[in-house]
């Protein structure tokens, strides 16, 4: 699960990143909110958490802007703002979950993997003789239990949560090989592997563009 924490305070910044990565969760932290949309191009992401106190733009209009440009990732507001108003004007923006400061950071992990969770339609994916359990991280095919790569299951999670949807190779890259220097080839020869265990035409190529699954 990769998620992206827009927090100014350091010091909250940094203990959430290394509490979140110890209970193996990636996190990409932004403290200048000034570069949440590099932060958004670079990478697809399962949760957001974001500040409402930021210092250079108010919180509320970042998630109000997210939701008018398409963003469909969960959002979860984490604030000192404790007022029934201020949670009522975010949950009216589009925000999914709501956390007042302070908090424990516990209750703020169990949160997250409630939203990554409700995010998918199934834990449970079906594809003709194929059945992708995203819990457990487990394959079949007729019954019979199918290994791929680490990298290929995240490549394979990341097209069924955008399932219908063409996937830019870009998005890709950002995705599943994040700074690591790769380029189309390598993507190209995990699609191929995807390919082997899927039904026929499962994965559509859009050349010059992405992949999409049906």
């Amino acid at each position: 699960m990769r998620v992206l924490v827009v927090e100014d305070d350091l010091i909250l910044g940094e203990s959430l990143k290394e509490y979140l990565e110890e209970n193996n969760v990636e996190v990409v932290w932004v403290w200048d909110d000034r570069k949440l949309n590099e932060a958004l191009i670079m990478s697809e992401y399962d949760v957001i958490i974001l500040d409402l106190m930021l210092k250079y733009e108010k919180g509320e209009n970042i998630l109000k802007d997210l939701r008018i440009k398409g963003v469909r990732t969960p959002i979860l507001i984490m604030t000192a703002k404790n007022k029934i108003e201020d949670k009522e004007l975010c949950f009216n923006a589009g925000a999914d979950d709501y956390i007042v400061k302070p908090f424990n950071p516990r209750e703020l992990l169990l949160r997250i993997k409630a939203l990554n969770k409700r995010a998918h339609i199934s834990d449970k994916i079906k594809i003709k003789d194929v059945e992708i359990d995203l819990d457990k991280h487990t394959i079949t095919k007729n019954g019979e239990e199918i290994k791929i790569s680490k990298t290929a299951w995240n490549l394979l999670t990341l097209l069924i949560k955008r399932r219908g949807e063409i996937v830019s190779t870009e998005s890709i890259l950002n995705y599943v090989w994040s700074d690591k220097a790769v380029g189309d080839e390598v993507v190209r020869q995990y699609i191929k592997e995807l390919r082997k265990i899927l039904p026929p035409d499962t994965i559509e190529t859009y050349k010059g563009v992405g992949y999409k699954l049906k």
